[in-house]
């Protein structure tokens, strides 16, 4: 019987050691040579100090920066393990909604959403869809050109500085589809809000 089991074992062992370390290994080597940063998890610095990641979003509140789409990630709750808790842009839980389009709850977040905008002074109809509703994975780092434009008069307001300068820095940051056909025109927050903090503190 050990004469049926040993080939089976030794290729186990083999397939092992090929795939589960030294491919890993060897890919790892040969991208953190060839693409160091995209390798290293496209991490984003400011005066030598790591504050986040080109690939994922973070929150933004104050006036004064440009805010992300919604984000549904959740965390445990610290007062009932047993039960969650919004925590926006959580890495360590990506996850959407999965709340339908006749979902009262997402109904009335979006509704407040709206209101929201309004309140800040957005008179555009309709709103950007990326600027009430959350991405799939709740950690998009990008919104829409049309986004951002619709934020330039609040994030102008806060700063003091005119209009046209902010739309000259959310221009100057806005991406382009991948090789010109792939996907859409789209902004990264994170690079948008350092490049005002460097261009208009």
């Amino acid at each position: 019987m050990f004469q049926h089991l040993r080939p089976a074992i030794v290729l186990i062992g083999l397939f092992m050691c090929l795939l589960g370390i030294a491919y890993p290994i060897t890919v790892t080597m040969i991208a953190e040579a060839a693409m160091p940063g995209l390798a290293g998890g496209s991490l984003v610095q400011r005066s030598g100090v790591v504050i986040g990641s080109s690939l994922i979003g973070q929150e933004f509140r104050s006036d004064r920066y440009f805010h992300g789409r919604p984000s549904a990630t959740s965390a445990p709750d610290p007062k009932d393990a047993s039960k969650t808790t919004d925590a926006p842009y959580n890495a360590a839980s990506s996850s959407g909604s999965n709340l339908g389009p006749t979902s009262g709850k997402l109904i009335d977040r979006v509704t407040a959403d709206i209101k929201a905008l309004r309140e800040e002074g957005v008179v555009l109809l309709p709103v950007p869809a990326d600027s009430v509703t959350t991405s799939a994975s709740g950690l998009d780092p990008h919104i829409s050109p049309e986004n951002a434009a619709i934020q330039i008069a609040r994030v102008a307001k806060a700063r003091g500085i005119p209009e046209a300068k902010v739309r000259g820095i959310v221009t100057a940051t806005t991406e382009s589809r991948t090789l010109g056909i792939f996907g859409e025109p789209r902004v990264n927050v994170l690079a948008l809000n350092l490049a005002l903090d460097t261009t208009a503190p």
